[in-house]
């Protein structure tokens, strides 16, 4: 059997192959395609000269020269919008919609320094009276120079342990957390809610997780960096809070290892007294009352940094009772340690009770973040 050979496919299948070949080594060539800057020489891929390249030529006020931070920039944004990623990085941007294309850089500049400024930071100065309706007298074993303290342990407290010789080491890092999320107040008008226990609710709007909230804006606003946690810890489960509490702690003090002030925002709660409302009035406003529960190594347990965690409080306490007096009630030691453990500076700080309503805590929260910005400077 003889096979005929026809020379014009020999012909098309050779430009077909031919065609295939040239289309690889473009594919190839353009993949891995480098241009040499001729500002620095530096030889970079398509794709990064391209994004750079595109940011520089459509914003000529902005030059990437920083090839570094911007492959930082580059790997934190994965998985955003490049609208997103520019926002993120350019905040300037976020300015320039429909609404308001035409504010400049200059306009957008105040904006911003009028929203800093939006935050009613506590004065000093006013005149401070504590109410005595709705209220307990705060009761206390020892003082140390006007600062009460109800010891209810078998520790016995003397100046030494009293003294606040206690300086920080990291006074910009805050924490704040929540070991009873689900603590709530008095309903009213202005913030109203449904219950799902007995003045609890899983609503964070309605909780001291709020109240955690505007002290996390207060605190920021005199320029701490300040890590607010609102994790459920006693929900669905009461029981076992503090276990995990514990773990959470533990997570954010491993990535902000050097913290010392660790807050552990609270309601208080006494017996079945409902109408509970410990509040001081402050020029013409209503607060709630604070408290600082601090834990000692009284239970048995290894507890070495009780006795600083007790020194911040007298020391907080002893600016607070000169700048707002009665604020706080006395602070209270008690034998558990509440996972102050972690942390030098490791509180309860129990803000307000039943009978308060949110806006009174709320309101606390300014005068609390002035003492604190006075004493830790």
């Amino acid at each position: 059997m003889i096979t005929v050979i026809n020379i014009k496919t020999i012909k098309k299948y050779l430009v077909l192959i031919i065609l295939l070949i040239i289309i690889g080594v473009c594919t190839r060539y353009f993949k891995y395609l480098k241009f040499e800057t001729l500002e620095n020489n530096v030889t970079k891929s398509l794709e990064t000269y391209s994004f750079v390249e595109c940011i520089e030529d459509t914003l000529p006020d902005i030059n990437v020269k920083n090839t570094e931070k911007l492959e930082k920039i580059i790997v934190s944004s994965r998985g955003q919008s490049t609208r997103n990623i520019l926002k993120s990085q350019l905040p300037m941007l976020g300015m320039f919609t429909q609404e308001n294309a035409g504010v400049n850089e200059n306009e957008a500049l105040v904006d911003n320094e009028e929203e800093k400024e939006s935050v009613d930071q506590a004065q000093i100065g006013m005149q401070t009276e504590e109410i005595k309706e709705n209220n307990i007298e705060g009761k206390f074993t020892n003082e140390y120079q006007g600062v009460k303290v109800k010891n209810e342990t078998d520790i016995q407290l003397n100046e030494e342990i009293l003294t606040p010789d206690f300086e920080l080491s990291d006074k910009n890092n805050i924490v704040i957390f929540h070991t009873h999320t689900c603590e709530s107040y008095t309903p009213d008008e202005q913030y109203n809610y449904t219950m799902t226990g007995s003045y609890r609710t899983t609503d964070l709007n309605y909780t001291v997780a709020r109240v955690g909230d505007e002290l996390d804006t207060q605190l920021s606003s005199y320029g701490y960096s300040v890590t607010h946690d609102k994790t459920y810890h006693d929900y669905p489960a009461y029981s076992g809070s503090y276990g995990r509490s514990l773990t959470t702690v533990k997570n954010i003090l491993a990535s902000h290892s050097t913290a010392q002030m660790v807050i552990d925002l609270h309601r208080d709660a006494i017996g079945s007294n409902n109408n509970y409302a410990p509040s001081v009035r402050i020029g013409e406003e209503t607060v709630a009352q604070l408290m600082f529960v601090i834990g000692s190594n009284g239970g048995g347990l290894e507890h070495p940094n009780w006795q600083q965690n007790l020194k911040f409080a007298i020391k907080v306490q002893q600016k607070a009772n000169e700048l707002y007096p009665g604020l706080f009630k006395p602070i209270v030691l008690r034998d558990s340690r509440y996972n102050q453990q972690l942390a030098s500076a490791a509180t309860i700080i129990e803000v307000g009770a039943t009978g308060n309503t949110m806006e009174q805590c709320l309101l606390s929260m300014k005068y609390l973040a002035k003492v604190i910005s006075e004493v830790v400077k």
